[in-house]
């Protein structure tokens, strides 16, 4: 359906939206940024690790950096008989724009682009760069997109001083929140072993689930601890165990399961690993407990980037936003350890991952405006 609004950023939107980018697959995503940017005067680099394909752009070659970093990748649309409309060809009703990837985060890359142009367009001269850090590889394996090119231009010494997040920070209002950090994430992935017998004959067998039965109970009785004054409080969560042959007379040889924290600045994932060892050890139980760290907790302190956001939305929404470090994990785990100040700023949250995925038309121009008052405020 055709953007009758004709706003900059709703029509890149929309052609974002066309392209089946479904992780990691960037179908021609970034090229057609690019395209754009270069026309702005910004270098355009494609780095391609395995099937990710990465886009860092760069205007400018002073300090301080100003980075605006994204992903063109999606998650699938599942059952597409579910949806109301192809979610691969957007189609605009009551002031809503609906599509795969419309708030998670093709319109905060379309936001970013126009901004961008509008800002150059008003300022031909600025202190420092802009710069752009988009990936394909954010909804799946997270392995070779943004943490690659972090570390490849860590590798030649070049840096970025403040990063802006385009992912979909708002719940209830564009605006309302904006993330200033995120929980650490940390999964266990735990073997139990015991020995198979006859459920008439216990003393004959050694039940795993009889073993782990006190250590899960007594890992769910611990308060990891009370959060502080950014974090909420580390969350301990059972996400699968298995065990058993599927017949009812005989008790499992091994137990599997896997669990999962989301922990604050108050533990690292050492101490975190320590802890649960210790809970283990204690009880008689034969286990194997491998570890997978997707990223440790990051914090942006309070400075030039949060105080510039923080007026940005206030100015365009008449509502000062609240700073959080609450959702789930994103790229700026991958970007904060590299000494860069992060925050998260998009559109709403409330059906990113859904069926009927869709983003208020407004909201995307807003967000335009948002961004390129933070150049402004940054850069000038």
């Amino acid at each position: 359906m055709t953007n009758e609004l004709s706003e900059p950023a709703i029509d890149l939107l929309c052609d974002l939206i066309r392209r089946r980018s479904i992780t990691p697959d960037d179908a021609g995503c970034q090229a057609l940024l690019a395209s754009r940017l270069a026309r702005l005067g910004f270098a355009c680099e494609t780095l391609q690790f395995n099937d990710v394909t990465n886009l860092w752009a760069r205007r400018g070659d002073a300090a301080p950096v100003l980075c605006f970093a994204g992903h063109t990748d999606v998650v699938p649309p599942g059952d597409e008989t579910q949806w109301s409309t192809d979610p691969f060809e957007p189609t605009f009703k009551d002031g809503l724009l609906y599509g795969r990837g419309s708030a998670d985060m093709k319109s905060g890359l379309a936001a970013m682009i126009i901004a961008i142009e509008e800002f150059l367009g008003a300022h031909s001269e600025f202190a420092g760069s802009i710069a752009l850090l988009i990936t394909s590889d954010e909804e799946g394996r997270a392995r070779d997109g943004t943490l690659k090119v972090i570390d490849a231009l860590s590798a030649r010494d070049e840096h970025i001083d403040w990063c802006v997040l385009g992912e979909p920070s708002s719940q209830n209002v564009l605006g309302d929140i904006v993330r200033i950090g995120r929980r650490g994430s940390l999964s266990g992935m735990l073997t139990v072993n015991g020995i198979q017998g006859h459920v008439a004959y216990p003393h004959l067998a050694d039940n795993p689930i009889r073993r782990f039965a006190p250590v899960l109970a007594e890992l769910h009785e611990i308060v990891w601890d009370d959060g502080n004054d950014y974090f909420p409080p580390t969350s301990f969560q059972v996400v699968d165990v298995r065990a058993g042959i599927g017949a009812p007379n005989v008790t499992p040889a091994d137990l599997s399961a896997r669990f999962n924290f989301r922990y604050s600045t108050e533990w690292t994932h050492e101490s975190l690993q320590e802890k649960v060892h210790a809970v283990f050890d204690a009880h008689d139980i034969d286990y194997e407990l491998n570890w997978h760290l997707s990223g440790e907790p990051f914090l942006t302190q309070p400075g030039k980037l949060i105080n510039a956001v923080h007026q940005a939305v206030t100015e365009l929404t008449g509502n000062a936003p609240e700073l959080s470090t609450g959702g789930g994990t994103s790229d700026g785990r991958f970007i904060s350890p590299a000494g860069v100040d992060v925050v998260e700023l998009g559109p709403v949250n409330a059906s990113i991952h859904k069926i009927d995925e869709h983003v208020k038309v407004d909201d995307v121009v807003a967000l335009t405006g948002m961004y390129r008052r933070i150049m402004e405020l940054m850069l000038l």
